[in-house]
């Protein structure tokens, strides 16, 4: 068997199973009031492993840590057409 000392294994969260329902824009997130489609989701790093992922909407950026717990929310350039 190999082992590694430097890895250790923690359960990831399945995002697929969390949100891929919401990106075809029949399900939205309510933020302030306010229902978002949400636009794409991934996990997020620190440069050595990774320590939670985000949620991106029409509006703004949301970030999770690995249990799911809200760490902040960053509102969305809007770009000129």
């Amino acid at each position: 068997m190999l082992e590694s000392p430097h890895i250790t294994f923690t359960t990831m969260l399945n995002l697929d199973e969390r949100y891929h329902s919401y990106l075809d824009g029949s399900k939205k997130l309510r933020i302030d009031g306010e229902e978002e489609r949400v636009k794409a989701y991934g996990y997020t790093d620190d440069g050595k492993s990774i320590d939670g992922y985000y949620v991106t909407t029409e509006n703004y950026t949301l970030y999770y840590d690995m249990e799911g717990t809200f760490k902040r929310m960053e509102t969305l350039e809007k770009v000129a057409v």
